[in-house]
């Protein structure tokens, strides 16, 4: 009897261990930190599938937490969360590599961009003064200028885009700054092809 009462107080005991297990609050806010971090470095618009896993595996993490929370005392175990934390903060730190990546990429991007269109510019100006004037060439002439006086303004607000370190925003406004161009220069090119055929 009393080996009986032995026996049950270990178990009682080790259950009581067991029971008092604690959500890895340390590994949990490692993880949760890691991807807020991921966040300010602006992952959401330079890495957004990185941070999508990492967000996927806190939703994981944080469900399995729920799960042995919901339990009775003496059943929890808290050794899947510590797993899940531990993928999470990974993913997050992941998720601030690629944030850091991206955005060094898109200013390059955006860098190159501006550049390129301010040296078209330059090209489509200098090509515009060569443009043909006689009459009737006046009127099309004034809205060739109007258009690159227009792209002038874009680049303006591209150059402003970049500064703010936006720099989607400023690659797409050089792009459009292109089209603009490339169409001025066609339109003076045709006309100057045009011209020589009247001689």
């Amino acid at each position: 009897m009393r080996k009986t009462g032995v026996v049950l107080a270990v178990i009682l005991a080790v259950g009581l261990l067991v029971g008092c297990a604690k959500p890895p609050q340390v590994d949990v806010d490692a993880a949760k930190s890691a991807i807020q971090q991921a966040r300010s470095l602006e992952a959401s618009e330079y890495a957004a599938d990185a941070l999508r896993a990492a967000e996927d595996a806190q939703a994981q993490m944080e469900a399995e937490l729920k799960v042995q929370e919901e339990k009775f005392a003496l059943f929890r175990s808290y050794k899947k969360t510590t797993e899940l934390a531990g993928t999470a903060k990974a993913a997050g730190e992941r998720a601030q590599t690629a944030a850091k990546d991206g955005k060094q990429k898109a200013m390059d991007e955006a860098s190159a961009a501006i550049s390129g269109a301010k040296t078209a510019l330059a090209e489509a100006t200098d090509l515009l003064s060569k443009a043909p004037k006689g009459k009737g060439s006046q009127a099309d002439l004034a809205a060739l200028e109007a258009d690159l006086q227009t792209v002038t303004s874009t680049l303006a607000d591209a150059d402003s885009a970049f500064a703010s370190q936006r720099y989607k925003d400023a690659k797409a406004k050089a792009e459009a700054s292109m089209g603009t161009i490339n169409n001025v220069k066609a339109a003076v090119e045709a006309a100057i092809e045009a011209k020589k055929g009247k001689r």
